[in-house]
């Protein structure tokens, strides 16, 4: 008697939360499709750590050139659409910042950080993580120039 009170209870309990699970009744298909989500609004990213590399010692000028060489290639890839996010940590560790790439794979991700002027230079290094995120991400970019009255 206890075992079937206790299978009743137990597929009571199954039936109310399945219930309870609703379809997302303000699901965009075409948005879905347009970003690469899967059926969670997820998809796969690269995403990069940038560490503190072996040489840094410049000059204020030669560190400027550089640091405005590291920006301008942030810009070209996000323009690409490769570069879904990115910016510097605030701390002073060993990881200078970080980038979201729009890409499947380690290796795809690897080529673009070889354009980074700061790797190339040895100012950087890249630790770079296959990574499952939020689609919407890619949207991003609808609003940053809204939202920065000064350009970088």
């Amino acid at each position: 008697m206890k075992k079937l009170l206790l299978t009743m209870l137990l597929l009571t309990c199954m039936i109310t939360y399945a219930q309870e699970v609703k379809d997302n009744t303000t699901f965009d298909e075409k948005l879905a499709k347009e970003l690469g989500a899967d059926e969670y609004g997820m998809k796969k990213y690269v995403i990069a750590f940038l560490k503190r590399g072996p040489n840094r010692d410049r000059t204020p000028e030669e560190s400027a050139k550089l640091q405005r060489a590291h920006l301008d290639n942030i810009k070209r890839m996000a323009e690409e659409g490769k570069l879904v996010l990115a910016g510097p940590f605030l701390d002073d560790g060993d990881i200078k910042g970080i980038y979201i790439f729009n890409v499947e794979t380690v290796e795809e991700a690897q080529k673009l950080t070889e354009t980074d002027p700061a790797i190339q230079a040895g100012s950087l290094v890249m630790e770079l993580h296959p990574w499952y995120g939020t689609a919407t991400l890619l949207v991003l970019k609808n609003y940053y120039d809204k939202v920065a009255k000064t350009k970088i």
